[in-house]
């Protein structure tokens, strides 16, 4: 049975990253204008999608009815936000699995991307579906053993929680290599990731916890970097350490000047480089678990 290096899967990205800087530089000037057109929906946002947007943000668990409709009215914005993620992975896997060497070309919005984006709803669709039917059998358990005592209930429903979550984490590596199946036999892959990972969860699963680790350093360093150099601007131009913080929060006026300050922007150019990153850093090992277990080459660079 063909097999890879979870190690090297989750270093992929990072290699790819060192690599071929250009695209990464490309990539982060995409999300750069992804940014500033987000700034630009937001300010112009009508009130009843800022009001459908604070609601799913609020603290507060919404019932179904008010759920589906905040849903419903943040659905173009939704489509918007997929429909980059999409982008940047069709981009990512064109790199590690076509060798493309052109930087601009590789961001387009065709037929690659909306196959990609119809299998994320329909994964999605498929993802509540399966959690109600393990939630329902989880509480027909506990019903059956609630006569038994309220301790052997709980140990019953705790045992069915933690039994839900290993089988949804197991399902969910053996199909997480569903999209790079999609754009490399260019047809919607439901379950064809089933077939080509049997035999390796756990080295996919050590492959994402380690991309997932390596992740959060690299965050927790470029904000140790960004915040001492944002501080040392701030306090130069007069400001306060306390201006810093609220570079993290929205302006409290909704306008482009509030949000296109020096710091803002400072700021938005350095997330834009860590989601380009974050991007080809996630994408890249199941592109390069998919390549191993298909025996096919690597790209020519």
């Amino acid at each position: 049975m063909a097999g890879f290096s979870a190690t090297d899967a989750a270093l992929e990205g990072f290699r790819i990253a060192r690599e071929r800087p250009r695209k990464l530089l490309a990539a982060s000037i995409f999300m750069f204008l992804v940014s500033v057109l987000q700034v630009v929906i937001e300010v112009n946002m009508p009130d009843e999608a800022r009001a459908a947007l604070a609601a799913l943000g609020g603290q507060e668990t919404l019932e179904a009815g008010p759920f589906f409709e905040a849903l419903t009215i943040l659905s173009p914005l939704l489509f918007f936000s997929l429909l980059v993620q999409c982008m940047m992975a069709a981009a990512i896997y064109r790199v590690l699995l076509r060798g493309q060497t052109g930087s601009i070309r590789l961001f387009r919005i065709g037929p690659v991307e909306f196959r990609l984006m119809a299998l994320a709803l329909i994964y999605v669709v498929l993802f509540a579906l399966f959690m109600a039917a393990i939630t329902l059998v989880g509480m027909i358990l506990v019903m059956l053993v609630s006569g038994l005592g309220e301790g052997v209930a709980m140990f019953v429903g705790t045992l069915a929680w933690l039994c839900a979550v290993g089988l949804t984490v197991f399902v969910g590596v053996r199909l997480s290599l569903a999209p790079v199946i999609t754009f490399d036999r260019e047809k919607l892959a439901l379950f064809d990731s089933w077939t080509v990972t049997r035999g390796q969860f756990w080295r996919l699963a050590g492959a994402y916890v380690l991309t997932l680790s390596l992740i959060v350093v690299v965050a927790l360093v470029a904000i140790l970097v960004f915040l001492p150099a944002a501080g040392i601007a701030v306090m130069v131009s007069g400001g306060s350490l306390a201006d810093v913080w609220q570079t993290f929060a929205l302006p409290e006026e909704q306008t482009l000047s509030a949000y296109f300050q020096p710091i803002r922007v400072a700021y938005m150019l350095v997330s834009s480089v860590f989601s380009a990153f974050w991007y080809a850093v996630i994408a890249a090992p199941g592109a390069y678990a998919y390549r191993a277990l298909t025996s096919q080459p690597p790209p020519a660079a």
